[in-house]
């Protein structure tokens, strides 16, 4: 199982779950570029991001895995299912899905001043992609060929819409809402838990 975070966060964003999913999975939880322990490179993007994990993926020997994504997380793992579908068995979509154009309007925002533990170029970066986003990505969720979990947080200010929409258009999703706000796995570890083993485990 591989587990991306989302922007400004980092791998240690999981340690409410590692535990438990490390109960029946070799759990990997990545640094994406600019974030945690991982290079700040400068540059960034979706695109970069998903050719970062698919090196990762080669690199440590995983042939195929869980992909469980959060927030700018779940949108690397839609675009890396998408370029190599036989590296993903299941795919689990935290808050998060390939964006619509017009879909999650997400103004410039200044640098802030005091140093943060990440490179703010990529958020700079990825916002600029959220804002202007490819219009291909959503039209491709109807190509996701492997089993997909959509979690939305209920007071999330993701719309809801956008990921009901996403799964309908992904053929063989399911969505679930759990009572929680943008960060389900740290509002909520125990629900969110409870629906990736359920999604794991269905017949």
């Amino acid at each position: 199982m591989v587990l991306l975070h989302g922007l400004g966060d980092s791998s240690a964003d999981w340690h409410t779950v590692l535990s438990d999913l490390a109960q029946t999975h070799h759990v990997h939880a990545l640094d994406l570029r600019g974030h945690g322990g991982s290079a700040h490179p400068g540059a960034y993007s979706f695109e970069l991001m998903r050719d970062d994990v698919l090196a990762y993926l080669d690199a440590a020997g995983i042939a195929r895995c869980v992909l469980v994504g959060h927030s700018m997380g779940g949108m690397v793992a839609a675009l890396l299912t998408l370029a190599a579908p036989d590296r993903v068995t299941h795919l689990v979509l935290e808050d998060s899905s390939l964006p619509r154009p017009g879909s999650l309007p997400r103004p410039p925002l200044d640098p802030p001043a005091e140093p943060t533990p990440f490179d703010f170029a990529a958020v700079t970066a990825i916002r600029a992609q959220l804002n202007d986003p490819d219009p291909a990505w959503f039209a491709s969720l109807s190509e996701i060929a492997v089993p997909t979990l959509i979690i939305s947080g209920a007071e999330s200010p993701i719309p809801h819409e956008l990921l009901a929409d996403s799964a309908d258009r992904i053929p063989d999703a399911m969505l679930v809402t759990v009572t929680a706000g943008h960060n389900v796995h740290v509002e909520q570890p125990t629900a969110f838990l409870t629906e990736i083993h359920r999604f794991l485990n269905r017949p």
